[in-house]
């Protein structure tokens, strides 16, 4: 009987401690944060970078893009000139959404990806150019994880050497 008592004390105070660690990460500060009324006020939810202490905010977005922005439409035709160029952003899903641009986008001539090669086929339709520039469709042509300005520098000079000087666009 006594055996059982010291497991339901032991049980109690890990629960105990279980619940204090859990009240730390709930509520780290001196008050906790559930119990505060202001924080439900609609002033507080108007401005989500205003700090609730009123401190000045460390964070203030500085590239605010219009709702024109954000829904403007870009036509892009296949057929004709237009280039896709996928940079690649390092742990932000970008090799998820690389595979995706290749292996999942429905289009007249979807990009053609055989089993065990890494590169797939990404051809405009009737023509021998690819209108996609990503690791996956024409490899690591500019570089391993190159950026914006690498990218900038590098994307003319490789896809125009492909093409016969009459048929270069002009960019």
């Amino acid at each position: 009987m006594e055996d059982r008592s010291h497991k339901v004390l032991l049980a109690l105070v890990m629960l105990f401690l279980f619940a204090v660690i859990v009240l730390q990460y709930v509520c780290p500060g001196t008050e906790c944060q559930l119990l505060r009324l202001r924080a439900l006020s609609p002033s507080a939810a108007a401005d989500p970078y205003r700090a609730e202490d009123e401190t000045p905010a460390r964070f203030v977005p500085r590239f605010n893009f219009s709702t024109d922005d954000l829904l403007r439409r870009v036509d892009f035709n296949i057929k004709g000139d237009d280039l896709i160029v996928f940079l690649h952003i390092q742990k932000t899903g970008g090799t998820t959404f690389g595979r995706h641009l290749v292996r999942n986008i429905q289009l007249e001539q979807p990009c053609e990806c055989r089993a065990g090669q890494k590169k797939c086929t990404c051809h405009r339709p009737g023509k021998r150019e690819t209108w996609l520039f990503s690791r996956f469709s024409t490899g690591w042509s500019c570089g391993l994880h190159a950026d914006w300005t690498e990218l900038t520098n590098c994307v003319p000079s490789v896809v125009d050497s492909k093409k016969e000087v009459r048929l270069r666009p002009s960019r």
